[in-house]
Order: C-alpha cells, then sequence, then structure tokens
C-alpha cells in the first residue's frame, strides 16, 4: 500500500496534532500492520471488519494520475482563507438520506456554530491514501454512557500534496463531495480547515470493508451470481446519479466499494473523477411500430383517404403512452488525462487517446467480471502487460464446469457488450444507465426498491475486531514486501 505520509512528522496547527498523536498512541500495533496493506486505494472511509482491515490479496493494484498538474488553481481553490468564507450550511449540506440517522443527528445537535477540530475526537488511524490520511473519529460532545457515532475523517496536508502536484486532485474531490446527495454515495458531514496547512472532511463510516477484501472470503474468492447482481445494480444506480451530476467517476474497482453496516454499498474516492457538463433528459423506449402502417394497394390513395385519417386518429387515442427512460449521460465528455488503475482502464486510455464517460461502463464490465470470476479479464504479468492486453487481446472466460445457465449466460452477454473496444459501440455510450438497465441480467430487479432490499452480507462485527485470516494475510504480505519492496510502487 501506498501510504500518505504519517502526519504526526509535519508540522500542524495544536488541535490536530493533540488529536492524531493520542490517536497514534491509541493504535500503533493497528497503523502498523495497516501499512502492509497489499492495496494502495485505502477508501475515505474503509474499515474492513475492522478500521484498518487489510485488503487480502498479493497484488498491488493502485490509481495512478499522469494528468497535467493545475496546481496553482488549486491552490487558490483550497486555501485556508477562501474555504473559512465558506458558511458550514453551504460547506457541509444537512442531507440526511435516511429518516431517524443517529449519525446525522448527531451532527446536527453539534453544530450550532461551524464544527472544527476541537470537536472530534481521533480514535485511531484507519489508513492513508494518495492525497491523505483516514482517521476513525467521534464527536467530543456524545452524551455521557451512550454509544458514540463513529466518522471516518480524511485529512489532507496541502504541502505534501503540494510537492506531488495532486492539489487539484484533492480540490476536485473535496468539490465533487460538497455536491454528492444519493444512498450509495458518501455523505459529507463536515468540511474544515485547521492551521497551518490541513484540510478535513468527515464522513460516514463503514465498518464493513470493501468488496475486494470481502471476495476474498468469499468461497472461491467470487461472488454467487445473485449477490454479483446485487453489488452490481447498486454501483450502477451510483453511477446513473454520477453521470447525471455530470461527474465521470474514472476509478471504479472494488476497493473503491464500500459496506455500510446496513450490508448496501458506498462508492468512494473521488480524486481522479472528471467534472462536466450533463444534461438529464425523459426520452420516450424506441418503438418500431409508427402507427401509420403503409402497404401496396391496388387502389389510389385519395380514395380512401378520409377512412385512413379516421383509422389513424382511433389508433393514436387507443395506444398507450410509450414508457419514458430517464437518460443522463455526459456523452460530449472528453479528456487526454492518463489516470485510473491498470486493470481497470479502458482502451482508448491504454492507447493515449481521448476518453469520455465510457470508460465507466468499460471499468463497470471489468468490475462485474472479477465480482463473478474471482480476477480480472486482462491482467498481465506487469501493467505494461495489463495495458498491451487489454488495447489488443480478446475477451474470454474461464471455461465452465458443467453447461452454462441462462443467468450465468446473460451475465457474459452484458460483460461482452460493457468490454466492447470500440467506445462507440459499447453499452453504456449513448443512453448510460438506462441501456445497462434493461439488459436481461437484471431483469425482474425493481430498481426503486433495491434500498429496501436485503444484502448478500450484512457486517455484524464492531469496527475495533479485527478478521484473523485477514491479519494473517497482512503479516505474509509486509514480510514478502520487505524483501522486495520496490513491488509496493509498481506505477508509471
Amino acid at each position: 500500500m501506498v501510504a500518505a505520509p504519517p502526519l504526526e512528522d509535519k508540522p500542524r496547527g495544536p488541535e490536530l496534532a493533540a488529536m492524531a498523536l493520542e490517536a497514534e498512541r491509541l493504535s500503533d500495533a493497528e497503523t502498523a500492520s495497516s501499512t502492509a496493506a497489499p492495496n494502495s486505494s485505502l477508501s475515505s472511509a474503509s474499515s474492513a471488519g475492522s478500521g484498518s482491515l487489510p485488503r487480502c490479496s498479493s497484488l498491488s493494484r493502485l490509481s495512478f494520475d499522469c494528468s497535467p498538474s493545475a496546481a496553482l488553481a488549486a491552490a487558490a481553490s483550497s486555501s485556508p482563507a477562501s474555504q473559512s468564507s465558506l458558511p458550514q450550511a453551504q460547506r457541509a449540506p444537512a442531507r440526511p438520506h435516511r429518516a431517524g440517522d443517529a449519525a446525522w443527528a448527531a451532527i446536527r445537535a453539534a453544530s450550532a456554530a461551524p464544527l472544527g477540530p476541537r470537536d472530534f475526537k481521533l480514535v485511531r488511524r484507519v489508513g492513508g491514501g494518495d492525497v491523505g490520511t483516514v482517521y476513525l473519529c467521534r464527536l467530543r460532545s456524545a452524551a455521557a454512557g451512550a454509544s458514540p457515532c463513529l466518522y471516518a475523517m480524511k485529512v489532507v496536508d496541502r504541502r505534501v500534496v503540494a510537492r506531488k502536484k495532486k492539489l487539484e486532485r484533492a480540490a476536485a474531490e473535496k468539490r465533487v463531495l460538497r455536491r454528492l446527495d444519493h444512498p450509495f454515495l458518501p455523505t459529507l458531514f463536515a468540511d474544515f480547515d485547521t492551521a497551518p496547512h490541513f484540510s478535513c472532511v468527515v464522513m460516514e463510516f463503514c465498518p464493513g470493508g470493501d468488496l475486494h477484501s470481502l471476495r476474498h472470503r468469499m468461497p472461491s474468492r467470487r461472488f454467487p451470481l445473485p449477490a454479483a447482481r446485487f453489488y452490481a445494480a447498486e454501483v450502477l444506480l451510483a453511477l446513473e446519479y454520477l453521470h447525471m451530476m455530470g461527474i465521470v467517476y474514472r476509478d471504479l474497482k472494488p476497493e473503491n466499494v464500500l459496506i455500510r453496516a446496513d450490508g448496501h454499498i458506498m462508492l468512494t474516492d473521488f480524486d481522479l473523477s472528471l467534472e462536466c457538463t450533463s444534461s438529464p433528459s425523459l426520452e420516450a423506449a424506441e418503438d418500431d411500430d409508427n402507427g401509420a402502417a403503409t402497404s401496396v394497394s391496388c387502389f389510389p390513395d385519395s380514395l380512401f383517404s378520409l377512412l385512413k385519417r379516421r383509422v389513424r386518429r382511433r389508433r393514436t387515442r387507443a395506444r398507450p403512452a410509450a414508457p419514458q427512460t430517464l437518460v443522463a449521460e455526459p456523452v460530449d465528455a472528453r479528456s487526454c488525462s492518463f489516470v485510473g488503475t491498470h486493470e481497470y482502464v479502458a482502451p482508448e486510455v491504454a492507447r493515449g487517446e481521448p476518453h469520455g464517460a465510457a470508460v465507466d461502463w468499460w471499468a463497470y464490465g471489468v468490475f462485474l467480471y472479477e465480482l463473478l470470476h474471482g480476477r480480472t479479464p486482462f491482467a498481465g504479468a506487469d501493467n505494461q502487460a495489463t495495458l498491451r492486453n487489454i488495447a489488443r487481446r480478446a475477451l474470454a472466460f474461464p471455461p465452465a464446469s458443467g453447461s452454462v445457465s441462462p443467468a450465468d449466460a446473460h451475465a457474459r452477454d452484458l460483460i461482452a457488450r460493457l468490454l466492447a473496444k470500440d467506445p462507440r459501440e459499447r453499452l453504456g455510450c449513448r443512453r448510460g444507465a438506462a441501456d445497462v438497465k434493461a439488459h436481461p441480467f437484471f431483469a425482474g430487479l425493481n430498481f426503486a426498491l433495491l434500498r429496501s432490499a436485503r444484502p448478500p452480507v450484512v457486517p455484524g462485527a464492531s469496527p475495533l475486531h479485527r478478521s484473523r485470516s485477514c491479519s494473517a494475510a497482512a503479516t505474509a504480505t509486509a514480510r514478502r514486501r520487505a524483501k522486495n519492496p520496490d513491488a509496493r510502487f509498481d506505477v508509471f
């Protein structure tokens, strides 16, 4: 895992320093094991059964960003002066997704004045990503004896991020988080800065970890088809909302899909997202019957023109209104940035060509393939081989042990249509999620009631619980990487 530099080694404001030092004192052992996690994309609220549960995998799938940096613009937009001028209501709008949400109620009860570092107590360090360090925290004002609500606080050291020339990435993630209001996307509870150069966001804490670690706990390290269908449907709704908001995600992978306490998913990590424009619209379903049938006749048309008009009017009145579908796809989005995760990048990105929202549908196909088959379809011996496979190699599925069921056939057809090399032929390139929802793989699934469905796995462990098997995997990974430390940073 590529961990961000520990915050305690950097100059900081006295409030945040005291919080961080207290958290490190409480969780030195947890931090040592979490920094050995094999995957770099520790998300802002990840806790796979534990705040620092490592990914149980021997592969390191790192996100990369080779795009030109807009550091000066980001520095201006993320400066303490510009951020502190925003009122608290604008910076963290109170938009709860569920009635009676205890976490929101606690935040609103404590937010008579703008929230700051004095209002939170850091419990321990959860992990680190490329642009920040994440802490498990709680409100100091929690009633004595009551079970405190836990949150995830992502702390960004702007000086460190500026040295990496990734200020724009950190600023983009914060802009996206302020806009989101969806049950399968993060809830931004608070957003504040602290002297001299730290930026903090407080989000929902997910005690169930991520889909990558959950998949490794499944038999044969793959999900049963009904479970994969459930998680794919929730991710599809999240992508539909992002595209409707003009946001191309560009970093979909199981590591970035977290499991909430109720078992539903939360998509996270938006520092690689592309912000563009989208014009959602309602489109009628395509209908080949235009109501004006034409036929060859030996009689002149004028003879029965009046009768034809009357029949046509009756058919028009009798025909029910055509069903309408929400289409929200930023079809005009274009970028030349070389960003993503190697095993998930689309062919146009691997070839260095401009890309748009279709890259999310390619990644969605790779995501579904990995859930069902336990591996990605184009992984090579190294990153360069992976990119060559993505650009050139044809899609292949593992041989079936017996006859392929209709449900498996639908899944393979959906994946094949999503993994079309030409983005113009890729499913979802024109009507977005509307086309993907209409595929037979999702037949019979009520997307409107998905939030009320029971998830395949509902986490029941305390967030301080640690999986014994994953702890052993982290120890083995740490020993292996101690012998070959360069393997952790296999990015370009």
